[in-house]
C-alpha cells in the first residue's frame, strides 16, 4: 500500500499514539466500550476504525463543551459598552 494513502483501520499503537495516549489505555477504552473496535482473525488482533476514532474525538469535544457551559453558565453575552459623560 502506497505511503500516502492512510489505513481506515488502525492498530491499538496507531490510535494511542495519535491520542497521545499508552496503549493500555486505548485497551481500557475499548474494554469499556467508549471507542469501538474489531477483532479480526483466529489471532484476535484489534483495529479501530477511523471513523469510529473521529466519533469518539467529537463525543469527548462535545462533553467538554457541556462541562464548560455548565460551569460558566450560559454563554457569556458581550457586555455593553457604557459612555462616560
Amino acid at each position: 500500500m502506497p505511503k500516502s494513502i492512510s489505513p481506515r483501520l488502525l492498530t491499538p499503537d496507531e490510535v494511542a499514539e495519535y491520542l497521545n495516549i499508552t496503549v493500555s489505555q486505548v485497551y481500557t477504552l475499548m474494554r469499556d466500550g467508549e471507542l469501538v473496535a474489531l477483532k479480526i482473525g483466529k489471532r484476535g488482533v484489534w483495529r479501530v476504525d477511523r471513523d469510529e476514532l473521529d466519533a469518539y474525538i467529537s463525543r469527548l469535544k462535545s462533553e467538554a463543551e457541556k462541562r464548560i457551559e455548565s460551569q460558566h453558565g450560559k454563554r457569556a453575552r458581550p457586555r455593553r459598552r457604557t459612555s462616560n459623560r
